[in-house]
């Protein structure tokens, strides 16, 4: 038993949906709840049986009903477990809590999350643990980590118990003080804020509440613990937006009862872990920002503590501090010294480089006491931070990639603040850079160019506006490519960048203009043939520029197609021609095309016959003709995108998807999404029903007994196929793009492994006013049992265009697995008849798999006939004695199961005697028989 539920638990963890396609969450829930009430199964295997509980109850229950039915199972087993198996039990308390969390139980205000919450309470307050034994500990830890989480997900739950949760933190001297006191505060916190949502609220209301010691919340007040999605996502954090957002709560200066309770929790917070006294700080933050009546002096005693910690949580908590209560807990002093710190710690030897990052950002983002810029997410530097504090903190090439641009970007943002143009700081920054383009320059690794193209970008995004360093920069760059050009993606990308960042600086057309004038004035014998691709590449972008003249670059490229022909154009290099190309299209589109008119078609013209690709000579080709054919205006209708509103760009198919990167090639190619189903399969009214395929028998089979039956079985060529017929039909509302479809291919695949994979299917066409395509879908089952199955076509619409749709599911009843026997023609009726009482005798035996059942219902005797007649009369075998009072029918599901019949009436009801070789057919039997009669009993009724 164990071994087959720890391969079962694997495979369900494994892949919980591919698990669940063999059965369905409620059959496999009710096993696992059958294993866990079972005193047989060992303790061990009942913790690896709540797993899929703890891990994945959504999947499980998916409604609040069968949350509840599933806890109360589980309170039950909890009950009668001895008290010993401490380990089973706090599983138990999780598997509940992630229950009756994820199935809403506890928004919902179940009485199952009633009683859940009583024995976590009971549980918390008892600590009669016997000496040296530990185990109720464990159970009571357990059971604070499971009222935390209850309260986390619905807030204000435990609003009525804050006496009894201050109690339990007071009295205890474990290690549970600080789980005590962390649910303690959490529940105060959400009780406050609770507070400051009601109308009138005010100290009686909180003097009441922090004494109150009563029932949980809903039962109290039902109205009290309601939340929208607002408050939810407010009580995140409610200080790390502006405080003016934070609500309060005015209860004026008596707030004895609450400066009590703060008082103990701040004077017992040392006794913490790190993490636990900043979740605790913040809390406290968020009570005494929404409680004006407490003065944020409350936390100076522990204010010194915290100043001179090293522990990360507790000095982010501080930040978060100063962030809410500024110079009213923070002096000039205190702010000085914390960004000192700060700047200490950003570049200190012992820390790691996340940590110091950390505090870099910490910097950026420095909470002032009387901040300058309103601003939430910019990054500022503090007024306090001058350039010589900073100093401490300039980048070297020795830090790593993050911190090198960390550092790089405080140190810019400090020096553009300064504002002087010929400061020392701004001449160190550009020397570093240019240290790091050094570094490129003599073969650095990928992660060093990456860094100084992103140093580059900083450089630019702060100090565009100093004329004196940029144009160096652009030499540098330019003298850069020449020598390294597997580096023009990164300078076209630094291009593309500024400009998108920096629409009002010009300094990338220089850049461009500079490469422009590097690449065309290369001798022609020093070019080498590697690197002309990165020219092609660097020249298109150049020819996108209006304000750049396209001579030179024209001249380039006739020097390289028409000197070269014994080697460029005769090798016939498609991506290099593609390359050519492309400049020819982009100087197409340039405003000064008329000056360019004799050297352009020059070299259209040499590429349309001397280039040695056929695709390459086509396009020129073309291009030619529309530079001598066309106008302007033409011209530009053909290639240009057109500009939409608001900047962006309408999508248009053109005849400019002649090129790889054009946007109708790029349009035609794509295989599009529709957002609805454009047609489904619908099942073709009934005909005579199908006959199982390859089912004859040799002629010298004549004799008619089950051993000749049987034979047929073990023939390699034996195969029973079922043959359902749909028609393709147009859905409702109808899309008038799809009216008319070619070359629908529809796609099967199946949601279980009852049955072999299904063939694709090809449709010619289906138009909505056309005959409806007949669709025959061929299943061979492994199991008869229903499916489910999921259909999918690509087609192609009258506009050219490729598109994918999702079809309905089709829906395979077990009645539709029905055959009749798979007898030869040549067998008589008596042959049939002798088939199937050997089978019933055979059957009702009962061995192997082999089972009978009985089916009753109340029908009249002509009721009766008619259902048969109706649902069973292709499967009847035929009665010598034609006045019999019982029908019987053979049911053949493939690939070689049977089910058999013996259909008859009393006085008082039908009887349906069943007999099958798969008592795995018996359930689907059964429900079959319960849908077909229940109409005509409704109806005698």
């Amino acid at each position: 038993m164990a071994t087959n539920w720890t391969e079962r638990i694997s495979a369900f963890c494994c892949s919980p949906s591919g698990f669940l396609t063999e059965t369905s969450p409620d059959t496999f829930l009710s096993e696992l709840l059958r294993e866990l009430r079972d005193d047989r199964v060992s303790y061990g295997v009942k913790v690896l049986l709540l797993s899929p509980l703890c891990e994945y109850p959504t999947l499980l229950c998916s409604s609040e009903s069968a949350g509840e039915e599933t806890a109360l199972d589980l309170m039950s087993v909890f009950t009668q477990c001895p008290s010993r198996f401490s380990q089973f039990r706090c599983h138990l308390l999780v598997a509940l809590t992630g229950v009756l969390v994820c199935s809403s139980c506890v928004n919902g205000h179940s009485r199952a999350a009633l009683d859940f919450l009583d024995l976590l309470l009971r549980m918390a307050r008892d600590a009669s643990d016997p000496p040296g034994e530990g185990t109720r500990r464990l159970l009571r830890a357990t059971a604070c980590d499971c009222l935390r989480e209850m309260e986390a997900s619905c807030p204000g739950l435990l609003s009525q118990r804050l006496e009894l949760l201050a109690g339990l933190r007071q009295l205890e001297t474990s290690r549970l003080h600080q789980a005590f006191g962390v649910l303690q505060i959490l529940a105060l916190r959400n009780a406050v804020y609770q507070l400051t949502k009601q109308a009138g609220a005010g100290a009686a209301h909180l003097k009441a509440l922090l004494g109150g010691n009563g029932s949980v919340a809903w039962e109290a007040d039902q109205e009290a613990v309601h939340m929208d999605a607002t408050d939810a996502a407010m009580l995140l954090s409610l200080i790390l937006g502006p405080m003016g957002r934070v609500p309060t709560l005015h209860t004026g200066p008596d707030c004895k009862e609450l400066r009590s309770v703060l008082s103990s929790l701040l004077e017992e917070s040392y006794l913490l872990t790190p993490l636990c006294q900043a979740a605790l700080f913040h809390r406290l933050t968020e009570v005494v920002a929404m409680v004006p009546g407490i003065p944020p002096a409350v936390f100076r005693a522990q204010l010194l503590r915290l100043l001179g910690t090293n522990e990360v949580c507790l000095l982010h908590v501080t930040l978060l501090m100063k962030c809410g209560f500024t110079d009213s807990l923070f002096s000039a002093e205190d702010e000085a010294f914390l960004l000192k710190r700060l700047v200490v710690l950003s570049q200190h030897p012992l820390l790691s480089s996340p940590e110091k990052l950390f505090y870099m950002d910490c910097i950026l983002h420095f909470p002032e006491n009387r901040p300058i810029s309103c601003g939430d997410s910019d990054e500022a530097p503090p007024v306090l931070l001058t350039p010589q504090l900073a100093s401490v903190l300039l980048p070297s090439v020795f830090n790593d990639s993050a911190t090198l641009l960390s550092r790089l970007n405080l140190q810019a943002l400090v020096f553009l603040e300064e504002g002087d143009e010929e400061s020392r700081g701004l001449a160190y920054i550009y020397d570093h850079l240019a240290a790091l383009l050094h570094i490129v320059d003599r073969g650095g690794s990928r992660d060093i160019v990456v860094t100084f193209f992103r140093a580059a970008f900083l450089f630019l995004f702060y100090f565009h506006h100093v004329e004196r360093y940029v144009t160096c920069l652009s030499e540098q760059l330019c003298h850069l490519y020449l020598q390294h050009t597997r580096l023009a993606p990164h300078i076209l990308n630094l291009v593309n960048q500024t400009q998108e960042r920096l629409p009002e600086c010009k300094w990338f057309v220089g850049l461009l203009q500079g490469l422009q004038r590097v690449i065309t004035r290369v001798p022609f014998g020093q070019l080498p043939l590697h690197d002309l691709s990165s020219h092609l590449k660097v020249l298109d972008r150049v020819a996108e520029e209006e304000e750049i003249c396209q001579r030179s670059s024209l001249s380039f490229l006739s020097t390289i197609v028409t000197q070269t022909s014994s080697s460029l154009c005769t090798s016939g290099d498609w991506r290099l021609g593609n390359g050519l190309l492309g400049v020819c299209r982009r100087v197409l589109l340039h405003p000064n095309l008329d000056s360019m008119l004799i050297p352009l078609a020059d070299i259209l013209q040499h590429l349309a016959f001397h280039y040695g690709d056929t695709d390459i000579r086509d396009h020129a080709r073309l291009y030619y003709t529309f530079l001598t054919m066309l106008s302007r205006e033409k011209l530009s209708a053909v290639l240009v995108k057109s500009a939409a509103e608001g900047g962006g760009q309408v999508k248009k198919r053109t005849l400019s998807c002649v090129m790889a990167e054009s946007e109708g090639l790029t349009n035609t190619l794509t295989v599009h999404q529709t957002e609805k189903s454009i047609f489904q399969l619908t099942e073709a009214l009934p005909g005579p029903h199908q006959e199982a395929e390859n089912l004859q028998l040799n002629q010298e089979d004549e004799y008619k007994t089950l051993e000749c039956y049987r034979a047929q079985f073990s023939k390699s060529g034996f195969a029973s196929l079922i043959v359902l017929k749909y028609h393709l039909t147009h859905t409702e509302p109808h899309d008038p793009r799809f009216e008319q479809l070619f070359s629908i291919q529809l796609h099967f695949s199946l949601t279980d492994d009852h049955y072999e994979e299904l063939q694709d299917i090809s449709v010619p066409c289906l138009f909505r006013q056309g005959p409806l395509p007949v669709v025959q879908l061929t299943l061979k089952p492994r199991r008869p049992y229903p499916t489910t199955i999921h259909a999918s076509a690509i087609f192609t619409s009258k506009d050219g265009l490729t598109w994918h749709t999702a079809m309905p599911d089709i829906h395979v009843a077990f009645q539709q697995v029905f055959l009749p026997l798979p007898a030869p023609p040549t067998w008589s009726r008596a042959s049939t008849r002798d088939v199937f009482e050997c089978l019933w005798d055979e059957m009702r035996r009962e061995t192997g798999e082999s089972c009978i059942s009985l089916f009753c219902c109340q029908l009249r005797e002509a009721a009766l006939k008619a259902l048969v007649e109706k649902h069973f009369h292709s499967f009847l075998v035929p009665d010598p004695l034609e006045e019999a009072a019982e029908f019987r029918a053979l049911l053949f599901l493939p690939p070689k199961s049977h089910m058999l019949l013996k259909i008859g009436s009393t006085e008082d009801a039908a009887h349906f005697n069943m007999a099958t070789d798969d008592c795995r057919l018996l359930p689907q039997m059964n429900s079959y028989l319960l849908k077909v009669t229940s109409s005509l009993e409704n109806s005698v009724s």
